[in-house]
């Protein structure tokens, strides 16, 4: 047993120098190769992640600017509706005005032709009232002058008062 003990004593021996030879040589040819490919794997990651961090700020930047604009475009909206109500309001008012002096102007008309038509039947009934006094004076003159005594009488009368 002697021997089998050297030998596997003197493997462990060959065993280690060969694995500390290729640990030497890993280091050497293929340590700093890997090592470099982790860093900038780690370099990549961590860039990724401040990007990704940065999109997100900036994303949120938008949605607050957006909020903004929208906020502002509601209160723009309201305001441009607000000043179209007003112009409604003073268009439909100016239209009341100019309607209620329209009605005015057309009341005053009417009311001056309903005077000067009053007037014209007031002097046309005056003009047919004359006439039919003048004709039922003279029916009633030519009944009662129709003897020569009553027209002396009323002769005499006549004078007398307008020579008086």
């Amino acid at each position: 047993m002697g021997l089998l003990e050297n030998f596997s004593s003197g493997l462990f021996i060959i065993q280690t120098v060969i694995f500390l030879i290729l640990l030497f040589i890993l280091h050497r040819l293929a340590w700093k190769p890997i090592m470099n490919a982790v860093n900038e794997r780690e370099i990549t990651i961590v860039d990724s992640l401040n990007q990704a961090k940065l999109a997100r700020q900036e994303v949120e930047n938008l949605a607050a600017e957006n909020e903004n604009i929208i906020r502002a475009a509601k209160v723009e909206r309201d305001t441009i509706l607000k000043e179209a109500r007003d112009i409604k309001d003073r268009i439909v008012g100016e239209a009341k005005d100019l309607a209620k002096v329209e009605g005015d102007k057309m009341i005053a008309s009417a009311r001056q032709s309903i005077q000067s038509e009053k007037t014209a039947a007031m002097a046309e009934i005056k003009n047919q009232i004359g006439a039919l006094s003048v004709n039922i004076a003279e029916s009633i003159l030519k009944q009662k002058l129709d003897n020569s005594e009553a027209q002396n009488t009323l002769v005499n009368d006549y004078l007398t008062k307008n020579l008086n």
